[in-house]
């Protein structure tokens, strides 16, 4: 791809870089500080095949401190940038260009971005240097990937383990004065990890952020609720963070939104209401939940079983009574959009989700339709449509929580 004709001109003096390698296994360049707090704009991007190297190249308006490390299974280089506005043609990253299969960027963590190379076979990070002097004045970002066998590969991304991971911003917690149940709203997806993607070119992190905002603005608007999100903006939130941003706000619910896509599954439609449970309803089920437990994968992160995913007695006791919670309030979903929404042939299901594993939050995960299904998609776009949508959830709630809270004999929750 050739560079110039991607090239945004911004007028920003930029200083020279410096090549440093960290003690730790990862790669790491610096630009000096003290200069312009602008975020910097990615303009362009280059891939280059060399014989056994390959040189990724990133055109930036201004210099940015990177640092490049390494992962094992599956195979991956990531590059940890502070935040950077990516204006790049769609289509980049999608097919392979010498030992990069693919690649992926976006927000990462608030102030943080990254990208995401899947390696096409084992290599390693051969040098990270800066080339300023492009045309408008931009910096151009060069991390260049050597071939390695397997060992070699192992060795290098075992000496970049210790390398940073970003914490993803929780809310605040549930205030002692304030009575009012907590609901949490979990937009699926984000930053890096695009989710689903329809033909049309409509993204699935995208579409269920603007639901979920709305949804929000119609619970808060009744006053009955403290509504709190995982994510307000595009930006990544690992599983585990959406489980621990529910539990450190003492959530009363906690509804996790999606819109899956099928390949090849244009037949395919409805809306899904998803419980947590270690074996799947169905093998769909099944499959999906897997799907959607890599989404840490597809951000650079290994995210195996956390201490919360491990119950004593009394929390597998609490976990029964909650996922009783879930059962009856995805029941009451369903109850309440049957007459909204085209309903998926078997819209009450359970599987293994990671973001539904809150042993003491009611939980479930609604997929609102398939970005494969032209008809699905039509109405996703339909302000009228996500209107209802949002009015008929807003009742389900609404008729949850007056149940839950006369069982246990406490007055219903008024503005």
């Amino acid at each position: 791809m050739h560079l110039k004709p991607f090239i945004r001109l911004v007028q920003v003096f930029l200083t020279a870089l410096l090549l440093l390698a960290g003690g730790d296994g990862a790669w790491a360049v610096g630009a000096e500080p003290g200069k312009a707090e602008a975020l910097a704009i990615a303009a362009a991007v280059a891939v280059e095949v060399d014989g056994p190297k390959t040189r990724f190249k990133v055109t930036l308006s201004k210099a940015v401190t990177a640092q490049a490390y390494l992962m094992e299974r599956p195979d991956r280089v990531i590059v940890d940038l502070p935040e950077v506005s990516f204006h790049l043609p769609s289509e980049l990253g999608r097919k392979r260009e010498g030992l990069i299969a693919s690649y992926r960027y976006g927000l990462f963590a608030p102030g943080r971005s990254r990208v995401v190379m899947d390696l096409a076979q084992p290599a390693t990070i051969s040098a990270i240097h800066s080339e300023p002097g492009a045309p408008g004045g931009a910096t151009i970002l060069v991390i260049e990937l050597s071939r390695a066998d397997r060992d070699e590969f192992r060795r290098a991304a075992a000496e970049s383990a210790g390398a940073s991971r970003a914490t993803a911003e929780q809310p605040a917690p549930k205030e002692a004065q304030d009575a009012r149940p907590v609901i949490v709203i979990d937009p699926g997806h984000g930053g890096i990890d695009p989710g689903a993607a329809a033909h049309s070119g409509v993204i699935e992190k995208d579409l269920v952020l603007s639901f979920a905002q709305q949804l929000k603005k119609k619970l808060e608007g009744q006053g009955r609720y403290r509504v709190l999100m995982t994510r307000d903006e595009d930006v990544f939130i690992s599983l585990g963070d959406r489980v621990r941003s529910a539990r450190s706000a003492k959530a009363d619910l906690f509804i996790s939104i999606h819109a899956d896509s099928i390949s090849g599954g244009q037949d395919v439609r409805g809306l899904t209401v998803y419980t947590g449970s270690e074996r799947a309803s169905d093998a769909e089920s099944a499959r999906l939940a897997d799907r959607e437990n890599k989404a840490d994968a597809a951000a650079g992160i290994d995210s195996g079983d956390s201490p919360d995913d491990v119950l004593d007695i009394l929390q597998d006791l609490t976990l029964r009574e909650t996922r009783s919670f879930s059962h009856g309030f995805a029941t009451r979903l369903v109850g309440e959009l049957d007459t909204i929404a085209r309903l998926n042939k078997n819209p009450r299901r359970e599987a293994g989700f990671r973001v539904l594993r809150a042993h003491d939050v009611p939980s479930v995960l609604v997929e609102l339709g398939y970005l494969s299904s032209k008809q699905d998609l039509d109405l996703l776009m339909s302000e009228q449509w996500r209107g209802k949508m949002v009015s008929a959830m807003t009742v389900a709630v609404d008729r949850f929580f007056a149940t839950r809270l006369s069982r246990q004999g406490a007055a219903a929750v008024l503005p």
